[in-house]
């Protein structure tokens, strides 16, 4: 198998971008922009440490739980598992790069910019759902902002209502977590402690239906 270690080399095999896939970025968001965040449930949130290993996460919340403006947006950060993997990431180098989505719609957009996380509690305010305010709010500033076509949903039919997968075709979260825990310390039994360099995890193979009844309760 041929590895492609240079640019030069790349660009033999797919040529340059130009036109409209250069023309569209932006260093701003639009109306255009700002009229998808708006209707966005949906954002995945990628960044990388100071060694350059990555990570993404998605950010979900009822549509324009998202604020934006043209130079800006703001992203409550809901209660999750405590990792910390995007917001550390982010302490150390301070970039992050943004994908919206919106349920039905093909296309999506594409957000980099610089990071940063305020608690403060009049901003975190804003954010309140319930009576409860997240810990903290991330800010974006906005470098680059552009549309990004619908060839891959295309191609992936992923809202098509005939290609969804059963849940049950899965394991449920509490099985597949419950066998990757016992591999990692050798386990084979029902509930297992974690792997020998960590702190004993036990984990029960909790139904799928109890796992969401418990989500729906620490949602915000």
């Amino acid at each position: 198998m041929a590895e492609i270690r240079d640019e030069d080399a790349l660009r033999r095999l797919y040529g340059h971008a130009g036109g409209r896939s250069v023309a569209k970025q932006l260093d701003r968001l639009d109306r255009h922009c700002l009229d998808f965040i708006a209707l966005s449930p949906f954002v995945l949130i990628a960044t990388a440490d100071a060694y350059g290993a990555t990570d993404v996460s998605p950010r979900g919340d009822l549509p324009g739980f998202v604020a934006a403006r043209a130079h800006d947006l703001l992203i409550p950060d809901r209660p999750g598992n405590n990792r910390l993997d995007s917001l550390t990431n982010i302490l150390a180098t301070g970039r992050v790069g943004l994908l919206f989505l919106v349920p039905g719609v093909d296309e999506t957009l594409r957000v980099n910019g610089r990071a940063a996380i305020h608690d403060d509690a009049e901003l975190t305010a804003r954010f309140t759902v319930g009576g409860k305010a997240p810990r903290t709010v991330l800010k974006v500033e906005v470098a680059e902002a552009y549309l990004h076509c619908a060839k891959a949903f295309m191609r992936s039919r992923l809202w098509d209502v005939q290609a969804q997968v059963a849940r049950s075709v899965l394991p449920t979260m509490g099985e597949m977590l419950r066998d990757q825990i016992a591999g990692k310390s050798g386990s084979t039994s029902g509930s297992t402690s974690g792997s020998t360099s960590g702190p004993s995890v036990v984990v029960e193979a909790e139904s799928q239906e109890a796992m969401v009844e418990r989500y729906r309760a620490i949602l915000y």
